[in-house]
Protein backbone atom coordinates (compact mmCIF):
# COMPACT_ATOMS: atom_id res chain seq x y z
CA UNK A 1 0.00 0.00 0.00
CA UNK A 2 1.51 3.16 -0.76
CA UNK A 3 1.24 6.52 1.46
CA UNK A 4 -2.02 7.90 -0.13
CA UNK A 5 -3.18 4.58 0.30
CA UNK A 6 -2.20 4.98 3.96
CA UNK A 7 -4.42 8.09 4.10
CA UNK A 8 -7.13 6.68 2.91
CA UNK A 9 -7.09 4.18 5.27
CA UNK A 10 -6.53 5.97 8.02
CA UNK A 11 -9.42 8.58 7.63
CA UNK A 12 -11.75 5.26 7.04
CA UNK A 13 -11.84 4.88 3.07
CA UNK A 14 -13.59 1.61 1.87
CA UNK A 15 -14.13 0.50 5.45
CA UNK A 16 -17.79 -0.12 4.61
CA UNK A 17 -17.25 -2.14 1.37
CA UNK A 18 -14.08 -4.17 3.42
CA UNK A 19 -17.51 -4.98 5.46
CA UNK A 20 -19.85 -5.61 3.74
CA UNK A 21 -17.69 -7.92 1.09
CA UNK A 22 -16.87 -9.43 4.38
CA UNK A 23 -20.47 -10.07 5.41
CA UNK A 24 -21.86 -11.06 1.62
CA UNK A 25 -18.94 -13.35 0.74
CA UNK A 26 -20.12 -15.92 4.10
CA UNK A 27 -22.47 -18.55 3.24
CA UNK A 28 -25.98 -18.83 3.33
CA UNK A 29 -26.17 -21.73 5.71
CA UNK A 30 -30.15 -21.86 5.72
CA UNK A 31 -30.35 -21.88 2.03
CA UNK A 32 -29.46 -25.24 -0.27
CA UNK A 33 -29.14 -25.44 -4.07
CA UNK A 34 -30.48 -27.71 -6.02
CA UNK A 35 -29.39 -30.71 -7.30
CA UNK A 36 -29.18 -32.45 -10.81
CA UNK A 37 -31.97 -34.22 -10.19
CA UNK A 38 -34.04 -31.16 -8.41
CA UNK A 39 -33.82 -32.37 -4.94
CA UNK A 40 -32.12 -29.91 -2.50
CA UNK A 41 -28.75 -30.81 -0.68
CA UNK A 42 -26.68 -29.69 2.51
CA UNK A 43 -24.64 -27.09 0.04
CA UNK A 44 -24.89 -23.46 0.89
CA UNK A 45 -25.84 -20.90 -1.27
CA UNK A 46 -24.46 -16.92 -1.21
CA UNK A 47 -26.86 -14.06 -2.73
CA UNK A 48 -25.73 -10.90 -3.18
CA UNK A 49 -26.41 -8.10 -1.30
CA UNK A 50 -29.18 -6.09 -1.32
CA UNK A 51 -28.21 -2.91 -0.91
CA UNK A 52 -25.01 -2.23 -3.13
CA UNK A 53 -25.13 1.34 -2.63
CA UNK A 54 -23.89 1.01 1.36
CA UNK A 55 -20.74 0.08 -0.10
CA UNK A 56 -19.96 3.73 -1.23
CA UNK A 57 -20.31 5.48 1.93
CA UNK A 58 -19.19 8.90 1.75
CA UNK A 59 -16.69 9.72 4.17
CA UNK A 60 -16.83 13.42 5.28
CA UNK A 61 -12.98 13.91 5.59
CA UNK A 62 -14.17 17.16 6.84
CA UNK A 63 -15.57 15.84 10.01
CA UNK A 64 -12.67 13.14 10.50
CA UNK A 65 -10.16 15.59 10.75
CA UNK A 66 -12.15 18.07 12.88
CA UNK A 67 -12.72 15.10 15.01
CA UNK A 68 -8.84 13.98 15.38
CA UNK A 69 -7.91 17.30 15.39
CA UNK A 70 -10.09 18.21 18.60
CA UNK A 71 -9.10 14.81 20.25
CA UNK A 72 -5.08 15.89 19.42
CA UNK A 73 -2.61 18.04 22.10
CA UNK A 74 -1.22 19.63 19.14
CA UNK A 75 -2.61 22.73 17.21
CA UNK A 76 -2.81 21.32 13.71
CA UNK A 77 -3.40 23.13 11.08
CA UNK A 78 -4.34 20.22 8.44
CA UNK A 79 -6.28 22.61 6.19
CA UNK A 80 -3.24 24.36 5.16
CA UNK A 81 -0.12 22.40 6.16
CA UNK A 82 0.33 18.70 4.44
CA UNK A 83 2.61 18.17 7.59
CA UNK A 84 0.01 19.05 9.96
CA UNK A 85 -1.97 16.85 8.20
CA UNK A 86 0.14 13.91 7.78
CA UNK A 87 0.73 14.13 11.84
CA UNK A 88 -2.88 14.12 12.13
CA UNK A 89 -3.30 11.00 11.00
CA UNK A 90 -0.53 9.21 12.55
CA UNK A 91 1.74 9.35 9.79
CA UNK A 92 5.73 10.26 9.47
CA UNK A 93 5.55 13.73 7.98
CA UNK A 94 9.51 13.80 7.17
CA UNK A 95 10.91 15.26 4.13
CA UNK A 96 11.19 12.47 2.63
CA UNK A 97 8.29 10.78 3.24
CA UNK A 98 6.25 14.01 1.64
CA UNK A 99 8.79 13.64 -1.42
CA UNK A 100 7.63 10.19 -1.49
CA UNK A 101 4.05 10.91 -1.23
CA UNK A 102 4.38 13.52 -3.91
CA UNK A 103 6.35 11.25 -6.79
CA UNK A 104 3.56 8.08 -5.81
CA UNK A 105 0.71 11.55 -6.84
CA UNK A 106 2.68 12.32 -10.08
CA UNK A 107 3.65 16.04 -8.55
CA UNK A 108 5.92 17.92 -11.46
CA UNK A 109 9.45 18.08 -11.08
CA UNK A 110 9.89 22.01 -11.25
CA UNK A 111 7.84 21.84 -7.87
CA UNK A 112 9.76 19.00 -6.13
CA UNK A 113 12.89 21.04 -6.28
CA UNK A 114 11.38 23.78 -3.95
CA UNK A 115 9.77 22.01 -0.60
CA UNK A 116 7.38 24.96 0.04
CA UNK A 117 5.63 24.99 -3.64
CA UNK A 118 6.16 21.09 -3.64
CA UNK A 119 4.08 20.73 -0.16
CA UNK A 120 1.20 23.71 -1.46
CA UNK A 121 0.78 21.38 -3.97
CA UNK A 122 0.97 18.08 -2.15
CA UNK A 123 -1.92 19.23 0.05
CA UNK A 124 -4.20 20.61 -2.35
CA UNK A 125 -3.57 17.23 -4.27
CA UNK A 126 -4.54 15.09 -1.65
CA UNK A 127 -7.90 17.14 -0.78
CA UNK A 128 -8.87 16.89 -4.47
CA UNK A 129 -7.92 12.81 -4.55
CA UNK A 130 -9.83 12.00 -1.29
CA UNK A 131 -12.86 13.88 -3.26
CA UNK A 132 -12.18 11.54 -6.31
CA UNK A 133 -12.52 8.59 -3.96
CA UNK A 134 -15.78 9.23 -2.73
CA UNK A 135 -14.92 11.79 0.03
CA UNK A 136 -16.71 14.92 1.10
CA UNK A 137 -13.81 18.09 1.25
CA UNK A 138 -14.89 21.65 1.26
CA UNK A 139 -14.45 23.00 -1.59
CA UNK A 140 -11.77 25.69 -0.73
CA UNK A 141 -9.26 22.90 0.15
CA UNK A 142 -9.61 21.23 -3.61
CA UNK A 143 -6.69 22.14 -6.14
Amino acid sequence: MGIFGSILKKLGFGEDEKNETTVNSLPDTNATAPSESGETNDLPVSEPSENPTQENKTVDVEAKLEELAAANPQKLNWRESIVDLMKLLGLDSSYAHRKELARELGCPEELMADSAKMNVWLHRTVMTKLAENGGKVPTDLLA
